[in-house]
């Protein structure tokens, strides 16, 4: 089955204290997308400008991503820089030129709205209600969100709860939005506030899922080197629900495979700046990953 994502797509300029990398693809959908197409056809909704690179359009089809929901606009492309310090883990933007994105409105193609599985990748909440407005009955939706939309746009974020199955945030985004210090009350609280089911990420710590079948703890898979972590936790979450799409039998069953299946393909995202190593990665060798964490967290 088919996955809907529906998020940014942007050029980002990424810079370490080894290199520099200017207009990478990037952006949330982008990243999600190309990891969710190792397991299941993926449905792209975005903008871009006239600016974007034709090359950038090339690889989305290459990678069989649906573009029938991708809008070129006349304008800018969304484009964010960011610099990284030696400690990956903190990062602070250069700059943020909205561009076309600034008027962004998805629209989805009458293909796209029988999508059994969406992810309303990091977007303000009110454009995933609007997503959400033009679906017809999905299967699964998980919506991602990160900590500007807690600050400028909760009474809309809270609205969107009651109406998705998952919901993915980061470990500062859930202690902020539940005002808990201890993550696994904070996942129980917003379980609460409607979803059936949470996925705290907490980056090379791996991640939490809280769920009526309990607490589920998916580690990340060990990297020695890591080369940007951009887009990291869009990989993750949109591996996941590719392979959610894309594994048969009952939801329950699949949900914590596919949390580790999405750690591996953000392993790889990490190895590269944007999308670089992601695309280079193959099933056979995500498949070889996911037996080493196996024997790495056996007991």
């Amino acid at each position: 089955m088919s996955v809907l994502i529906v998020g940014s797509t942007a050029l980002d300029s990424i810079k370490t204290p080894k290199a520099e990398n200017p207009r990478l693809l990037g952006g949330s959908a982008s990243h999600a997308a190309f990891a969710a197409s190792f397991f299941a056809p993926v449905r792209l909704v975005g903008v871009v400008g006239d600016d974007f690179p034709k090359a950038y359009l090339a690889l989305y089809k290459k990678h069989k991503i649906n573009l029938e929901g991708l809008q070129i606009a006349s304008g800018k492309t969304f484009h964010w820089s960011g610099e990284y310090e030696v400690n990956m883990n903190n990062r602070r933007t250069l700059a943020t030129e909205l561009g076309v994105f600034e008027t962004f409105s998805p629209h989805l193609p009458d293909s796209y709205k029988n999508s059994e599985f969406v992810l309303l990748a990091n977007i303000a909440p009110g454009l995933q209600h609007h997503v959400l407005d033009q679906m017809r009955r999905p299967k699964l939706v998980v919506a991602d969100t990160m900590d500007l939309w807690l600050n400028i746009a909760l009474p809309d974020l809270l609205k969107l709860l009651p109406r998705v199955d998952g919901f993915v945030l980061n470990e500062s985004e859930a202690r902020q939005l539940t005002q808990e210090d201890n993550l696994f009350s904070a996942a129980k609280k917003i379980r609460a506030m409607g979803p059936k089911f949470v996925i705290i990420k907490k980056g090379e710590h791996g991640a939490i899922l809280s769920s009526r079948q309990g607490i589920f703890l998916a580690p990340a898979y060990p990297l020695e080197k890591v080369v940007d972590p951009t887009g990291a936790g869009d990989s993750f979450v949109g591996g996941m629900m590719g392979y959610l799409a894309g594994a048969p039998g009952p939801f329950e069953k699949n949900l914590r495979k596919a949390m580790i299946y999405g750690s591996i393909v953000a392993s790889y995202c990490c190895e590269g700046f944007g999308v670089t190593a992601t695309i280079r990665a193959t099933r056979a060798g995500i498949e070889k990953r996911l037996r080493k964490l196996e024997e790495l967290t056996k007991f």
